[in-house]
């Protein structure tokens, strides 16, 4: 369901006229599957416009991490990058959506469950991608190393690695795992991105616009996914194991696009941080 909650911003992001990102198979993810086939996806479809904290504030926030994280991905291939590794790669389209050089390979690492839904509605479409994809079928929680490399992942060459939307749902020991494998898989000239929180305490923002019309109005209760325990300074980690390393909150974003949400008062994207690393010659 978070999936399709994304798949739903970035369809109306696609249909504004001062669109951040194009994604024309969001909405037909969303319309696929019934539980949220009434969901909204074109602003004008939404009562409150860009005052609705959902389908407005949060939606532009998705879209303009659609935007920036689409950007980070086609400068790292531009540097003759051909390996890309979507961690938890839910209903990502970049494979379709993204211009990648003919050489290029996206691997999309998911649950079988998620990865079907989308391969069904992507068929339908005949849509056809524009790099290699390898969809990869594993539970983060098994040997995906295994899976990832038995599809043809290969570690001597560089690679560009994506968390999107992932990191905060996982207990801060997988998270650690998670990055040292990146790390442990990688060469010089590979980049990860990964979203990160930093708050103390998640719930301290219990009571804001977006968790409750999020909560109340689609069922997903945010708050009860993410883990609550203390979070890695995983950007650090990095950075002692010879990465650079550059945090940024969405804001930064929204103020270099002119477009995206600015901080208010009791907001729960207040702790979100966007995390890029570069690995350098140990």
């Amino acid at each position: 369901m978070t999936a399709l909650l994304v798949a739903a911003a970035r369809a109306i992001e696609t249909h504004r006229p001062d669109s951040l990102a194009q994604d024309v198979y969001a909405e037909h993810f969303v319309r696929a599957a019934p539980a949220c086939a009434h969901w909204p996806v074109r602003i004008q479809q939404v009562p409150d416009g860009d005052g609705d904290p959902l389908w407005g504030r949060f939606a532009r926030y998705f879209g303009l991490r659609t935007r920036v994280l689409d950007d980070f991905l086609l400068r790292s291939v531009r540097t003759g990058t051909r390996q890309v590794v979507l961690l938890g790669a839910g209903l990502d389209t970049r494979a379709f959506r993204l211009e990648w050089p003919c050489d290029c390979a996206v691997f999309e690492i998911d649950r079988a469950g998620v990865l079907a839904f989308k391969q069904r509605v992507l068929t339908d479409l005949s849509a056809a991608p524009k790099a290699k994809r390898v969809p990869v079928p594993v539970d983060l929680r098994a040997d995906w190393v295994t899976a990832l490399t038995a599809a043809g992942f290969d570690p001597a060459a560089p690679s560009v690695w994506l968390a999107e939307g992932l990191l905060f749902y996982l207990p801060s020991p997988v998270e650690t795992y998670l990055v040292d494998t990146v790390d442990r898989l990688t060469t010089e000239g590979s980049a990860l991105a990964f979203e990160a929180k930093l708050e103390k305490d998640l719930l301290e923002y219990r009571d804001s616009a977006i968790y409750t019309a999020t909560r109340e109005r689609i069922g997903i209760d945010l708050l009860r996914l993410f883990d609550k325990g203390p979070r890695p300074d995983s950007a650090g980690d990095l950075t002692a194991r010879g990465w650079s390393t550059s945090v940024h909150t969405p804001f930064d974003f929204t103020h270099r696009h002119g477009r995206g949400p600015l901080p208010e008062p009791n907001d729960a994207l207040e702790g979100n941080r966007w995390v890029f690393a570069h690995k350098h010659r140990p």
